[in-house]
């Protein structure tokens, strides 16, 4: 059994002390969760996502807890890379862990805006959110169609100076094919899955409870679809896929690297939980401990 088991791993030649992210949207720009996690212990920090100029967001009523999880049609709200340059970017650097900027836009022009302002800046990996409605294809997100896919990430690469990740939606029939347009493209890595779409309705009033109808759903109960999809997504590709959906422990985390994911992040329980990106790292350790696996390495895809 080791004492001191390794968790460090790589990202696209980035090191990441430990598998163990935030995923982008839960976490803030990291100083809103500082006085509850120590950010030094976590592999990375993923920024909420970031637009060439600031988003509103969708109107109110936004989130609301479903069973197993949450609803959420935010609509990316963000206040604009100039702003996170100003304001964020200099908090991150005070901290040892690496810094991954989630990017969104609604036209492929918006994705190389802030891609090409954040080309000399001081982060280490770009998350680009495919999620968004493209408003020039009729509102279809960018990441429904492989074609449409490879494309951006192609277009994305040319202009990006960091390593470049695609953040995957589950909304599509296979995800492997989806994957697989990415790495054509030039991905670097992809991580999935983004939220899935759903509904809740409020019977007394007979009446939508989130003002857009439709929001994500996210939390614990979407796990074993986002570990189905990290498992066929990391056999599609040869590039690193980062997991999340439903991650709340160690042991959920482990159960994503078994199935393929070179690292983990952790969404929606941030919000029940404000230390579980820690309480995370933690179980990972102890998990290898328990079993004398000596480096997290040795974990990834070992599912039997």
């Amino acid at each position: 059994m080791s004492e001191n088991p390794s968790l460090e791993v790589k990202i696209a030649g980035v090191t990441l002390k430990n598998p163990v992210m935030d995923a982008s949207g839960t976490f803030g720009f990291g100083e809103e969760y500082g006085e509850f996690v120590d950010l030094n212990r976590l592999g990375a920090v993923v920024t909420k996502g970031l637009a060439s100029r600031p988003w509103p967001g969708n109107p109110a009523p936004r989130v609301c807890e479903v069973t197993g999880g949450m609803l959420n049609a935010i609509g990316l709200q963000n206040p604009g890379v100039e702003e996170f340059l100003r304001r964020d970017l200099a908090f991150l650097r005070r901290f040892d862990t690496r810094i991954i900027v989630n990017v969104c836009g609604h036209t492929e022009e918006e994705y190389f805006e802030v891609v090409e302002r954040l080309a000399d800046q001081p982060v280490d990996l770009l998350e680009i959110n495919i999620s968004c409605p493209n408003v020039r294809e009729g509102g279809m997100a960018f990441g429904r169609d492989p074609e449409m896919v490879e494309r951006i990430t192609s277009a994305v690469k040319k202009r990006a100076s960091q390593p470049v990740i695609m953040k995957l939606s589950p909304n599509v029939a296979d995800i492997g094919e989806v994957a697989r347009a990415a790495e054509s493209g030039g991905a670097d890595a992809v991580s999935l899955i983004n939220t899935i779409t759903g509904m809740k309705i409020d019977i007394d009033r007979r009446a939508f409870v989130l003002a857009n109808k439709t929001g994500g759903f996210s939390g614990p109960a979407v796990k074993p679809v986002a570990v189905r999809m990290v498992y066929e997504a990391s056999h599609a590709v040869r590039i690193p896929v980062i997991g999340m959906g439903g991650i709340a422990s160690g042991e959920d985390a482990v159960e994503f690297l078994l199935a393929g994911a070179s690292a983990v992040a952790v969404g929606t329980a941030n919000f029940f939980n404000p230390r579980a990106t820690e309480e995370v790292v933690d179980g990972i350790r102890a998990y290898m401990l328990k079993y004398g696996v000596k480096d997290v390495r040795e974990l990834i895809g070992a599912v039997r």
